[in-house]
C-alpha cells in the first residue's frame, strides 16, 4: 500500500486538524459517554493524528492499535503518551492483513485519509469485515475531489482533473476509488443498516500557508505530467505561476474532503 513521509504528515497535521468537521468528531464523543474502557483500532495511522485529535476528548481509559505498513511511521506514532491512553503499533499492510488488524474486541475503528486510496474490492471487504463485527467507524480527511484556487488561472481546471484521474491509479490496493470513495463507503454502509453522518472537512489554505501550498502545487503538477492530457510544457508554466502566487502572498486554496461517522442501527 501506498505511504506517505513522516515529514509529510507532520506538515499537513494542523491543517487536518482545523479541517476535521467538529460536529462528526463531537458525534463521535457523544457515543462514548458512559463507557469506562474503549478499544480502538486506527487503520493507517502514519504518525497518529487521529488519536491526538480525538484521545483527548474522550472520558474512557483507551487502548489504540496503530496500523500501518510503514515502521517509520509507527516509531513516531508509538512515542505518543497520555494519562488513561495505551498505545499499541502494529506494522500490517492493509493490502492483505486487513483480518489481522481487525483480530480481537473492537470498539471503534478509524480511517484518516485512507478511504480515497482503495480499491471498490478492498472498500467493500472492509465494510464486510466492520458490519460483521458491528463495530462503529469514523472516517475522516477522505479527498472529494473539490478545489478551488484563488487568483484563478486558465489551467487549474485542467490540473484537477488530471488530478482527479491520477487519484483513481494503483495505491496499492488496485484501481482506487479516489475521489468517489467517501461516498462509495458511505453508501456502503447504509445499505448495510449503518446509520452515517457526514460533513465536509476541507483543508483552507490562505496567504500564509506557504510551505503547504507549495508542496500541493508540486504534487499536483508531478501527478499532471503522470495524467494523460496536458503537456509537459503547460504544467511547468502553471506550476511557476502558482509559486509565483504564493511567493506574492496572494494565493489561497479550498480542497475538499469528507468526515463520516457510522454506527450499526441496532447499537444506537
Amino acid at each position: 500500500m501506498t505511504s506517505f513521509s513522516a515529514e509529510w504528515l507532520a506538515l499537513r497535521e494542523p491543517y487536518d486538524a482545523r479541517a476535521r468537521n467538529p460536529a462528526i468528531l463531537d458525534a463521535v464523543v457523544a457515543s462514548a459517554e458512559g463507557c469506562l474502557a474503549m478499544r480502538i483500532v486506527d487503520l493507517a495511522a502514519g504518525i497518529g493524528a487521529t488519536l491526538r485529535a480525538l484521545a483527548p476528548r474522550l472520558s474512557a481509559r483507551q487502548v489504540w492499535r496503530l496500523v500501518d505498513n510503514n515502521p517509520e511511521l509507527l516509531t513516531h506514532a508509538r512515542k505518543l503518551t497520555r494519562s488513561g491512553v495505551a498505545v499499541e503499533a502494529r506494522a500490517l499492510d492493509l493490502n492483505c492483513d486487513l483480518e489481522d488488524a481487525l483480530n480481537g474486541p473492537i470498539d471503534l475503528v478509524t480511517a484518516f485519509a485512507l478511504l480515497d486510496l482503495v480499491s471498490e474490492t478492498w472498500l467493500a471487504k472492509l465494510v464486510s469485515e466492520i458490519v460483521r463485527r458491528s463495530i462503529p467507524i469514523y472516517a475522516t480527511l477522505s479527498y472529494d475531489g473539490r478545489a478551488a484556487i484563488s487568483p484563478a488561472d486558465p489551467l487549474d481546471a485542467a490540473i484537477v482533473a488530471a488530478v482527479n484521474r491520477h487519484q483513481t491509479t494503483d495505491k496499492g490496493f488496485g484501481p482506487a476509488l479516489g475521489p468517489a470513495a467517501a461516498d462509495a463507503a458511505i453508501a456502503q454502509l447504509q445499505s448495510m443498516d449503518y446509520s452515517v453522518m457526514r460533513g465536509a472537512s476541507d483543508w483552507v489554505l490562505g496567504p500564509d500557508d506557504r510551505e503547504i501550498q507549495m508542496k500541493i502545487f508540486a504534487n499536483w503538477a508531478s501527478a499532471a505530467c503522470a495524467s494523460a492530457g496536458l503537456s509537459h510544457a503547460d504544467t511547468v508554466g502553471w506550476l511557476a505561476r502558482r509559486r509565483d502566487a504564493v511567493m506574492a502572498g496572494c494565493s489561497s486554496v479550498r480542497i475538499g474532503h469528507l468526515d463520516f461517522f457510522a454506527t450499526p442501527v441496532r447499537a444506537l
